[in-house]
């Protein structure tokens, strides 16, 4: 089990872009999908969970998905597999990056990458939506959490609000609405 979990994690480390939530489709598929340790609804409240949690999005979901399989074990070895490639690699580029930053492929094809992570990070968005309903508008739980999502939308496009009063506030509504 725990070299299943350092692989995945190790696997998914060495392959993302673009962040956190870039890397939650993937994640999910390997957990839910692949290996059946989640269901659909735990991995989303995991994902939700992960993203309050200070620090990366993807470690953090490792770890919590460490944790509930092996424990504090699960937890350091599913770190340390989503790390370590991270870690790996970013010294190796910081050596290179110094000979080559003026390099036009490596400005283009970093250019490129910003649309296919712009791309994984909607398809996340719109996967956590599916798995909370939101595509299902019947009955109040759906339509008021559609109505959290537009507002917290609207509060962070339009008026710039910061994304931790954003998450405070969502969260309070949520209290008041659900409790």
């Amino acid at each position: 089990m725990l070299l299943k979990l350092f692989w995945m994690t190790l696997k998914i480390g060495l392959m993302s872009f673009g962040g956190g939530y870039s890397m939650v489709p993937w994640i999910g598929s390997e957990v839910v999908d692949r290996y059946g340790w989640l269901t659909e609804s735990r991995f989303t409240e995991m994902v939700s969970l992960s993203g309050l949690a200070p620090g990366p999005m993807a470690t953090n979901i490792a770890i919590a998905v460490g944790y509930e399989q092996a424990g504090l074990t699960g937890a350091i070895v599913a770190a340390l597999g989503m790390i370590l490639p991270s870690f790996l690699i970013i010294a190796a580029i910081g050596v290179l990056y110094v000979k080559i930053r003026g390099s036009k492929r490596l400005q283009s094809s970093l250019y490129g990458l910003r649309s296919v992570v712009t791309g994984l990070i909607i398809y996340s968005a719109l996967m956590l939506a599916r798995a909370n309903g939101m595509f299902e508008l019947t009955g109040w739980f759906a339509w008021s959490q559609l109505i959290i999502f537009l507002g917290s939308l609207a509060a962070l496009m339009f008026f710039r609000k910061h994304p931790v009063v954003v998450m405070i506030i969502s969260g309070l509504v949520g209290i008041a609405l659900y409790a």
